[in-house]
């Protein structure tokens, strides 16, 4: 039986992560988040890893608020970088596989094709800076570590992009949303599904990885998606990211190129438009 640690299982993909777990009764999963396991506290995590043997770690947790990471930088750093430290080396020493989580952030989205594993990493936040950290530390440590980065996550869990496009759009009768920015949508449960796949497989092959949900789109696209699904009365307006100014810079171009998760781990991925209908469902 391969035993799975959590960290972060409170989030978005830590909840998506419970909620399959039920489908895998040969894993026994360890659910935790800050109250039960601080990983930013090394003699915890020492004490914790002692007295549990693992397989795997899958590292949920992060400092996700892309703007208040300008301010809150050594926050940040904590969460995203030095905790992760932390983890791999703990990984190292007792030969766990960790499975990390990272974003397409770490991209200055100048390019105008999808970014592939290899392409240079420059981050124009400090929260892509922070998450750039915490994979440098998992290669600088030598664990045995599998990196994902994923692009505009959302679940009917906590708080994302769907969730404030359908709480505000019923409360006002137009929305203003960038057209500028250009991604992939990503469904937490289908990323969710893919971890679950790649422990299951017996073929860990260590590196990084790029996954969401297929097709490209603006935010702006993404929210006409979402109201036009749930039929809302709301009028969506295309505007400029220079229209609406925010403390962080965001890449204006961050779609993900797959094949090399696809092709290693033999997996199969949805358009983003179904992986929103599904959500919509439990919302």
């Amino acid at each position: 039986m391969k035993k799975i640690l959590i960290t972060g299982s409170n989030g978005q993909l830590g909840n998506e992560l419970r909620k399959l777990s039920a489908n895998y009764p040969d894993c026994k999963f360890n659910f935790t988040d800050v109250n039960e396991l601080d990983i930013t506290n090394s003699d915890t995590l020492k004490l914790h890893f002692k007295a549990n043997n693992y397989d795997f770690i899958i590292n949920c947790a992060a400092y996700t608020a892309v703007d208040k990471a300008e301010t809150e930088t050594d926050k940040a750093l904590l969460i995203n970088s030095e905790a992760v430290k932390y983890l791999s080396e703990i990984a190292l020493q007792y030969k766990i596989k960790l499975i990390h989580i990272s974003t397409d952030y770490v991209f200055d989205g100048t390019s105008c094709l999808p970014y592939t594993e290899d392409i240079q990493v420059s981050p124009v936040s400090q929260y892509g800076i922070t998450k750039l950290e915490g994979e440098k530390q998992i290669e600088k440590s030598g664990c045995d570590a599998i990196i994902i980065r994923t692009s505009w996550l959302y679940s009917s869990f906590g708080n994302n992009f769907v969730k404030t496009i359908l709480k505000y759009s019923k409360e006002k009768p137009e929305l203003k949303v960038v057209f500028d920015q250009i991604g992939t949508p990503t469904y937490a449960e289908d990323l969710a599904s893919t971890i679950l796949q790649i422990v299951k497989s017996n073929k860990f092959e260590s590196g990084i990885y790029h996954y969401s949900n297929e097709g490209v789109c603006s935010w702006y696209d993404f929210a006409l998606e979402i109201v036009n699904a749930k039929n809302i009365n709301c009028k969506i307006t295309p505007i400029l990211t220079s229209e609406y100014p925010t403390p962080a810079k965001r890449p204006h171009y961050s779609v993900l190129n797959k094949n090399k998760i696809k092709s290693t781990f033999n997996i199969e991925i949805l358009h983003w438009k179904d992986g929103l209908q599904r959500c919509l469902k439990e919302l």
